[in-house]
């Protein structure tokens, strides 16, 4: 069966971070500011509370409140992805359907964690979710947090899926994601998950990244696919490249907080996440200080 399924975005969109006060609550005078540096670099759509936002720490109420703020503040500028998944399928269900309500453009679903699932499981979960909603989602692998992967063949058969649009691949397994783009064809769009890994994931017909780098540098990163997109593969290949050091900053120790400390250092929002994350070691610190200030972004 051959579906019709429109592309929700093409470029990057930032996976935002969720800033916190000194108190350890949303701070969401910052997150109009984060928001704003958003809109005016150039980013290609916005995703919300997911692992950068850190979602795993936020309760239900919190969580639905940053989505909402989001999609009213935003007001379909650039679409709004909302993170809504869950390795309990029922809350996973809630979660969406509270998102879609609020406005959301579509939906971000991680693949079940620590209870994990076989192939088949990953199967009746996603169909699950993607029944009880109706707009589009975009499925999240992303193995070295979860500790499972979705396989090409599975992702051949969530693609027949009406509301299953795209994938965010986050496994770094480039020949396993060849394999998924040859399967399932334009029935399934390719987001890359991995800073660097864009454009190698544009060249097998992905159409852009969600990004961790975005939130300090949007504009490059909403560049290096737009000049992708207009032929200049060697533009964005050689931008893919002088990018490199600082991607791999900000996955120095966990995500998000390298780039809390980036933002903190730009003026964004404080640094500060929930236990059990903690700021970054002097080292990395000092390392990313050198490191910004050679892509002047702080002086």
């Amino acid at each position: 069966m051959i579906l019709l399924k429109t592309t929700i975005f093409k470029g990057s969109a930032t996976a935002i971070v969720t800033p916190m006060d000194k108190k350890g609550n949303i701070d969401f005078e910052a997150l109009k500011k984060i928001l704003d540096f958003q809109l005016k670099n150039d980013t290609d759509a916005i995703v919300v509370t997911g692992t950068t936002g850190e979602n795993a720490t936020l309760d239900d109420n919190e969580h639905l409140s940053v989505i909402k703020y989001t999609i009213d503040y935003i007001n379909k500028k650039v679409p709004v992805i909302a993170s809504t998944g869950s390795n309990n399928t029922a809350h996973a269900i809630f979660m969406s359907k509270e998102a879609e309500e609020m406005g959301a453009d579509a939906l971000l679903q991680v693949t079940p964690y620590y209870n994990k699932t076989s192939q088949a499981g990953l199967i009746q979960h996603f169909t699950t979710i993607g029944d009880s909603i109706n707009i589009p989602m975009i499925l999240y692998n992303v193995p070295s947090r979860t500790g499972m992967s979705i396989k090409p063949e599975t992702y051949l058969e969530l693609s027949t899926h009406h509301n299953i649009y795209a994938t965010k691949e986050a496994s770094g397994d480039i020949s396993a994601i060849a394999k998924t783009a040859a399967l399932c064809g334009n029935n399934l769009t390719i987001y890359s998950g991995n800073d660097d890994q864009t454009v190698p994931i544009l060249s097998l017909g992905g159409k852009g990244i969600i990004s961790v780098l975005g939130n300090i540098m949007p504009k490059e990163m909403h560049n290096l696919c737009k000049f992708y997109f207009a032929g200049m593969v060697e533009e964005s290949m050689q931008l893919q490249l002088k990018l490199l050091d600082i991607m791999n900053m900000m996955f120095c120790e966990v995500n998000p907080m390298p780039v809390k400390t980036a933002m903190e250092l730009m003026g964004l929002c404080h640094k500060d996440c929930r236990l059990p994350l903690v700021g970054i070691n002097k080292k990395n610190k000092k390392e990313l200080k050198e490191v910004m200030l050679k892509h002047q972004l702080i002086k």
